[in-house]
């Protein structure tokens, strides 16, 4: 709303309140006397009336005042903006001389860059020509050393290439023999670390168990008694031992099926009981299984107390040790657990021995190292989780429990007892005679031996010997010095480590030999 407006509306108000002032007082003096009334109503409302002038006077004046302030505020506000306004336009046109400038430097860099290029184009054309001109030259020369040397470049790269690679397998052939002499000089101030580093190569894989049992009879009228009528015989064996009993062709012979070797053992027991008595019937069946489940665990305690007692560890759980016991009835490629364990036992309380470290401790570690077995065929997991578990459940120390869950590189090995286990392990499940294989298997590797070793150049011959556990090499002493035989025994090795599987290790021999002849006349 304007300062007019608002003076206007100020007039109108106190010209309002006036006409009204003077309304209602000629209405008071109506009852008195009407001509003074009248009179001084007149002198009122013209009382008012000049009132009215003076105020509406002073409101126009007022107005006009605050006109003319807003009127200079505004002028000066004006002449704000039209100061930035000026300023502004400087700016702009700071910016377009700026912007001058830069397209007169980019048009002069255009410029530059163009003579550039055509240089740069005379340039290469100028390489291009030297570059046809050396190969020319290349060519002439490559040409003139074939008709000298009378070979082509490609076969001269061929024998470089030959007598540096020659060369290099004799330096290298000549440093390891050097590392080698080196090593054997120092080897008696580091036996311990060798003996246990060198041992561990020997590692061997776990094999699986065998789960069947036979059982002869003395004749194959028997397989019908122990089949019984309409099978309840057989039915009734399986019951009580939880066995499968295969009756197939096999001539007087049946088959225990099942991946409890204890509960193998009872069936067997009880059939072999049942068969001599040759009463056999159901209530029979489970009285004779009876018997012989308790027979066996009493074989298994006692298979166990002395297995402890021939190694000569003590305050074993006796729960470990019924374990130990239940070893008796596993095999592994037919080497039978238990007598493994104790193996493994002996050899490492001899290496400890040797070593100076504790035999008893070793002893006990090398005992209860496959005690998983017992057990895996019941639990999950590999068994050397399930034997470190079981040490651990029955109070077996932390360096015991370790070496068992360290034996097959479930964990790794972080103490010479877990080396030593590991070790002891592999040989006496790789020593020869230890574990059964099939005569095409052993065959086959023996052949598989030869044909690696004779297929290097320099090889003259090659024997297999010692069940496989030695291949060795007789090389051609002109073809082969002394240098690269080292590395012929290093390269066959490899090649049979990639090519083969075989349990324990394989030793490589090369034999070179030199013979002078002459003759007395």
């Amino acid at each position: 709303m304007t300062s007019v407006t608002m003076l206007i509306l100020w007039v109108l108000v106190a010209a309002a309140v006036a006409l009204a002032a003077g309304f209602v007082l000629a209405r008071r003096l109506s009852g008195a006397r009407a001509g003074d009334a009248r009179a001084g109503a007149q002198a009122v409302l013209e009382e008012a009336r000049k009132e009215a002038e003076i105020l509406k006077k002073e409101v126009l004046l007022k107005a006009k005042e605050e006109t003319l302030a807003e009127k200079a505020r505004v002028e000066k506000e004006l002449e704000s903006r039209k100061g930035e306004l000026l300023t502004l336009e400087n700016r702009i046109q700071q910016r377009e001389a700026n912007l001058d400038k830069k397209e007169d430097q980019l048009a002069s860099r255009e410029a530059r860059m163009e003579q550039r290029e055509v240089q740069l184009e005379e340039r290469v054309a100028e390489a291009e020509r030297v570059r046809v001109e050396l190969d020319r030259q290349r060519a002439e020369v490559t040409r003139a050393l074939e008709r000298t040397a009378g070979m082509t470049a490609e076969e001269a790269k061929e024998e470089l290439k030959a007598s540096l690679v020659s060369e290099a397998r004799h330096e290298a052939a000549k440093k390891v023999r050097e590392l080698e002499e080196e090593a054997k000089k120092t080897a008696d101030k580091k036996a311990k670390e060798i003996i246990s580093l060198a041992i561990q190569r020997y590692a061997g894989e776990y094999v699986s168990e065998r789960t069947v049992t036979s059982v002869q009879l003395p004749s194959e009228e028997m397989k019908g008694r122990i089949i019984g009528r309409e099978g309840r015989n057989i039915r009734a064996i399986e019951a009580a031992t939880g066995i499968d009993l295969i009756v197939d062709d096999t001539p007087e012979t049946v088959l225990l099926s099942g991946y409890n070797p204890v509960r193998r053992e009872v069936a067997r027991v009880a059939l072999e009981r049942l068969i001599a008595d040759g009463r056999i019937h159901p209530a029979r069946i489970e009285e004779v299984v009876k018997k012989a489940a308790k027979e066996v665990e009493k074989e298994v305690t006692e298979a166990g107390e002395q297995a402890t007692f021939d190694v000569g560890v003590h305050g074993i759980h006796p729960e470990i040790v019924n374990l130990i016991g239940r070893l008796k009835f596993r095999s592994s490629f037919a080497q039978n657990v238990l007598t493994h364990s104790l193996e493994v036992a002996f050899l490492c309380g001899i290496m400890a021995a040797e070593l100076g470290l504790d035999v008893k401790k070793a002893k006990r570690a090398g005992l209860l190292h496959d005690i998983g077995k017992a057990v895996d065929h019941e639990v999950e997991g590999a068994h050397a989780t399930i034997g470190a578990d079981l040490a651990r459940k029955y109070g077996e120390p932390k360096d015991i429990v370790h070496a068992i869950l360290a034996h097959h590189d479930d964990v790794k090995a972080d103490s010479i007892l877990d080396v030593l286990v590991q070790s002891a392990d592999a040989l006496s499940a790789a020593r020869p005679g230890a574990r059964r294989e099939m005569l095409e298997t052993y065959v086959k590797r023996l052949e598989d031996l030869e044909r690696i070793a004779k297929s290097f150049d320099g090889v003259a011959k090659s024997y297999a010997i010692q069940a496989g556990r030695e291949v060795r090499i007789i090389v051609d002493s002109v073809a082969v010095d002394d240098d690269q035989s080292v590395l012929l025994s290093r390269d066959i090795a490899r090649k049979v480590e990639k090519e083969l599987s075989y349990p324990g290790q394989i030793r490589v021999t090369v034999i070179r030999e030199t013979r002078a002849v002459d003759y007395a006349k």
